[in-house]
């Protein structure tokens, strides 16, 4: 089903409003302060774009214009409705529908026979260290939440990060031992035309 707006944004903004109205500087902060902005991009020029397209979709509704001396006009919008609908709808077909995804280290490894095997290796062991230096770090703002008192259901989304950075950690080990086998490299010199 196309959505009338289908950013994933859009998605983090109805699913804040929930918790009640709120202007879109408020939600940026919340959506930073929860740790959503590390799961979906955004800046305040795209959150204000955002929810203007919500609200022309009659997902949100202005509910007030709040003027003080300090700072303009803030307008704070409210979930309508047909905005719930849309959240709860929206969200079981994310739960439920695998979708096949195209992220950029398939792309790389679909093509990596075209690297020499002796400088592919040396890439993926920059790219394990990375990949272990970002499982160390969520792995640590996970048990600093979790002492925290920080619901498991509210870090979900950090274990599914670790998942798939173990099972990708894995995977760049595995194909690292493989590349540097002598049989591979000399197959892959015959067929590249290249000496080692």
């Amino acid at each position: 089903m196309r959505r009338k707006v289908s950013n994933p944004l859009a998605l983090a903004v109805l699913a804040h409003l929930v918790m009640g109205p709120m202007h879109p500087y408020e939600l940026g902060k919340k959506l930073k302060d929860t740790g959503k902005d590390r799961n979906i991009k955004f800046n305040r020029g795209s959150l204000y774009m955002v929810v203007e397209q919500l609200r022309k979709a009659g997902f949100v509704a202005e509910q007030e214009t709040v003027k003080d001396t300090q700072r303009p006009e803030r307008t704070i919008y409210a979930l309508t409705d047909a905005g719930r609908d849309e959240l709860h709808d929206w969200m079981r077909e994310l739960v439920r529908d695998p979708v096949h995804e195209y992220p950029q280290f398939g792309v790389a490894l679909s093509l990596i026979a075209v690297l020499d095997p002796v400088e592919a290796v040396e890439l993926l062991k920059a790219r394990a260290g990375a990949l272990t230096k970002d499982l160390d770090e969520t792995r640590a703002m996970v048990g600093k939440a979790t002492g925290d008192g920080v619901q498991w259901i509210f870090l979900v989304e950090e274990e599914y990060r670790m998942s798939l950075l173990e099972a990708e950690l894995r995977l760049v080990e595995k194909l690292t031992g493989e590349l540097s086998q002598d049989g591979y490299q000399r197959q892959w010199r015959e067929i590249f035309g290249r000496q080692g």
